[in-house]
């Protein structure tokens, strides 16, 4: 299968979100406009993005609800456990270590790491945080393949630079800042701040004014 693009593959996982709701309520079939409807979308995008997934559906009767949830888990690698690791144990990563649902779709934390002494030795979850010096060895025994980053903006690359040489090739990061990975390691951030610039624009912000600037 070619590579899907990055902004097809954000809707494939709003796609499948709402098929798994759907799922849970005993619908059966669903039709692209429904489908498009509750994932913000519409009915030629969803057509357009399932297929470069293959051929689903049929035209005048929808999608079965069961069969292209289980399609799209498979393209979006969803049909093996992924063991997850959190580095960070302050507010954000304790909280991450409560939330129940990972295992909805096959996503098992498998470590917590800090390197704040009054925090090795607490309970996160199920887990027991550890010292980031021990990192290495539990990726390997355990499989680890991506991360929490939930450490300050100024720790941030090293703590990445550290999961990237225990071999964690996906880093989910919540830091306030930039990091650098080299080819093959894959970054997606979660930046609230940014979030939040942008609705402050969406609810208040005024139109670009036509500005001079000093070259």
């Amino acid at each position: 299968m070619a590579n899907i693009p990055t902004a097809t593959v954000g809707r494939l996982v709003t796609y499948l979100r709402v098929l798994t709701s759907l799922a849970a309520t005993g619908v059966e079939r669903v039709s692209s406009d429904e489908l498009g409807e509750r994932a913000g979308s519409s009915a030629f995008q969803v057509r357009k993005d399932l297929a470069t997934c293959g051929r689903f559906g049929t035209r005048g009767s929808g999608y079965t609800v069961a069969t292209l949830e289980r399609e799209l888990r498979r393209v979006l690698g969803l049909t093996r456990e992924w063991p997850v690791a959190i580095v960070g144990m302050g507010r954000l990563g304790q909280a991450l270590a409560d939330y129940p649902n990972f295992g909805a779709y096959d996503f098992v934390l498998r470590g917590a790491f800090d390197v704040d002494p009054d925090k090795v030795g607490m309970a996160a979850g199920r887990l027991t945080v550890q010292h980031l010096s021990e990192l290495p060895q539990v990726v390997r025994d355990e499989g680890i393949g991506m991360a929490f980053l939930t450490v300050p903006g100024a720790a941030a690359q090293a703590a990445a630079d550290t999961l990237v040489a225990a071999g964690v090739r996906g880093i989910l990061n919540f830091a306030p800042s930039v990091i650098h990975v080299p080819d093959g390691v894959r970054v997606e951030n979660v930046d609230f701040l940014a979030g939040l610039q942008r609705l402050s624009y969406a609810l208040g912000g005024l139109p670009a004014a036509s500005v001079d600037v000093e070259a």
